[in-house]
């Protein structure tokens, strides 16, 4: 779980020193990174966890996530971050930008790194990991 959280950790940050930086990305790229961290983390922990079924590594982010929840409610705090990623992903399939935020690709790697945070913490306070 620590390698998974510290590479996830690196990936944001490098799309974060980019949108600092004044780059301009495209949302598609940044929604790519953003939802492959979320499932990243998703698989790690369920595996980390041993209990349930890992997600395949391709899996719809909402399936994975349904693995995770599945018998622990408290899990629902990230649900409507990972229903974001999934929101913007389909208002981008129907060419929707009228229906995205200002900045989206901003709003999914800060997505990104709120999950990532969640996750350490919990994985902090469960023990998983060392501080």
């Amino acid at each position: 779980m620590q390698q998974a959280l510290e590479r996830v950790d690196a990936e944001i940050a490098a799309w974060e020193r980019r949108l600092a930086a004044g780059e301009r990305v495209a949302l598609g790229p940044a929604l790519d990174a953003a939802t492959d961290a979320a499932r990243a983390l998703l698989r790690a922990y369920v595996a980390a966890e041993g209990v349930k079924p890992v997600p395949p590594a391709d899996a719809d982010l909402l399936q994975a996530f349904k693995v995770l929840v599945k018998g622990d409610p408290t899990w629902n705090a990230i649900r409507d971050n990972l229903r974001e990623l999934v929101y913007y992903r389909n208002c981008l399939a129907m060419q929707r930008d009228d229906a995205l935020p200002a900045v989206p690709e901003k709003m999914a790697i800060r997505l990104a790194r709120h999950l990532y945070l969640y996750m350490r913490t919990r994985c902090i306070k469960e023990g998983r990991i060392a501080v």
